[in-house]
């Protein structure tokens, strides 16, 4: 466990292939509700490549420390620069102790690991050698409702002190029960079987989704990256790839996002629902093919 101020959270280091050419390391970081369990086809993929590969779980979710001991459901921030804090410390005292002399790591970021791993690059736009996002949040869905309808509600929520409740309808999407046709992440029904019956042996791992508090908190943070001048400050070269049938982001969000920054090539994979690394073969596959791609051209 690595303390990040009040948080603990929960670390992972994994050794690459020693039958591959080491190529280095690289720092994945994955979403809202995740846990590092979710993606160990996805470090077998990174370690396959040649690279070791360094992981957590975000504070309020997986393995880490809960925010709200009594609802350990409710995934709740105050403010997003606690997860600044929490990638902050893991870069520092569990990365940088694995990096071989003046070699920079990569990274392989989804959703909401996304959008903190591009505000980190912000201000440390060096840090990196090369990034690959997964459907970055750069803004989130409202499926359907007005998005001036939801920050209403969110700032009426907030000022009853009532922060610490989950949103409307999330506490009705645990995991154990969820089916797979009422899910709205992946179209590969195998790869969802296999994190739920993950989940139901390791019930304490899982969440269901978010808080008000972390609703506001979002919606600060998403207004500071419109900014001018926020995304032309990421000089890291970057890869970014969107869903075409997200439900959980935007992915024309994360286009334009792209757009702005000076080193950043965008590419959708147009079936593809939220989560692109827990797709189909196929649409997965896309993913890697981008992703090596990309990577030679860095390495």
């Amino acid at each position: 466990m690595l303390g990040a101020g009040a948080a603990q959270l929960r670390t992972a280091r994994f050794a690459a292939d020693p039958a591959r050419p080491a190529r280095g390391v690289c720092v994945l970081l994955g979403g809202q509700t995740e846990f590092i369990e979710k993606y160990f086809e996805v470090i077998d993929e990174l370690r396959g490549r040649g690279f070791a590969v360094a992981t957590l779980d975000w504070r309020g979710q997986g393995g880490s420390g809960r925010l709200v001991p009594d609802a350990p459901l409710r995934v709740h921030i105050d403010d997003f620069a606690e997860y600044d804090a929490d990638l902050s410390a893991f870069m520092d005292r569990i990365v940088t102790p694995m990096l071989s002399g003046d070699r920079r790591p990569i990274a392989v970021a989804h959703s909401m690991g996304g959008h903190i791993l591009l505000n980190y690059l912000s201000r440390n736009p060096r840090r990196f050698a090369a990034c690959a996002f997964s459907a970055p949040m750069l803004m989130y869905s409202t499926r359907g409702q007005p998005r001036w309808l939801v920050h209403v509600i969110t700032t009426i929520m907030m000022l009853l002190g009532r922060g610490k409740d989950g949103v409307w309808g999330m506490e009705g999407r645990d995991p154990l029960t969820m089916t797979f046709e009422r899910q709205i992440v992946t179209s590969d029904r195998a790869r969802f079987r296999r994190t739920q019956d993950f989940l139901k042996r390791h019930p304490e791992l899982r969440t269901c989704g978010p808080t008000w508090g972390w609703v506001a908190a979002a919606d600060r943070a998403l207004a500071r990256f419109a900014a001018p001048g926020f995304a032309e400050r990421i000089s890291t070269p970057a890869l970014i790839m969107g869903a075409g049938r997200d439900r959980i982001t935007v992915s024309e969000a994360a286009r334009r996002f792209a757009m702005r920054m000076p080193a950043c090539v965008y590419q959708a994979i147009e079936d593809a629902e939220h989560e692109i690394l827990m797709e189909r073969d196929e649409l997965c596959g896309q993913f890697w093919q981008a992703f090596d791609a990309f990577i030679a051209k860095q390495m």
